[in-house]
């Protein structure tokens, strides 16, 4: 059993087949017998999320900044419900909550999200599974830009190793439940400090 936080979005302008993906990620968490640690918010794929893994019977962990919570976009049916005093705390909030990171198809917070635990992972802050969930190929631009980064010698090759790409809800939580990347520091230590010029 593991606490796997899902980072998706609250967007109501999406695709309705993005809010389904979200509900079918929390029926699939709930069914494996996982807790759910969100972004607190009760709208759009981040409550479909919570609301399919409660109807399943999982444990759901709402993390949501008091401004949002005056917005009256909060999860109140959470299992537990943070308020955090703002944007930064919550994402700390939710990174210690979890065993495991989930990234759905979102937008410019959802990636911030992901970026920012990715780069956690290759500097081996934490050995925590980093998977994303992409279906139709939102994020193929991400992964060229990646790989761009990579070839101009500005991303190590073994970062992309810290990140699992699946099209699959199966295959995405079968790579939670069975990281195959090494819990270990994926550079050397003197690969982790730009030399001076």
């Amino acid at each position: 059993m593991a606490a796997v936080c899902v980072f998706c979005s609250s967007s109501g302008r999406i695709d309705p087949s993005y809010v389904e993906l979200a509900a079918a990620v929390g029926t699939e968490l709930a069914r494996r017998g996982h807790t759910l640690v969100s972004g607190g918010g009760s709208v759009s794929c981040m409550g479909a999320v919570a609301r399919a893994a409660r109807a399943g019977g999982a444990r759901t962990v709402g993390v949501v900044p008091r401004v949002l919570v005056d917005l009256e976009v909060a999860d109140h049916d959470a299992d537990e419900l943070v308020v955090t005093p703002d944007m930064r705390t919550r994402k700390g909030e939710m990174d210690d909550r979890a065993d495991a990171f989930l990234t759905l198809p979102g937008g410019l917070g959802t990636l911030e999200e992901l970026l920012e635990i990715w780069v956690s992972r290759t500097l081996a802050m934490h050995s925590k599974p980093v998977v994303v969930l992409d279906p139709d190929g939102l994020y193929d631009p991400l992964r060229e830009q990646v790989d761009l980064l990579v070839q101009r010698g500005f991303v190590r090759p073994g970062a992309r190793d810290a990140v699992h790409w699946v099209r699959e809800i199966g295959a995405a939580f079968d790579l939670i439940e069975h990281d195959p990347v090494p819990a270990t520091l994926l550079a050397a230590p003197d690969e982790l400090l730009e030399s001076e010029p």
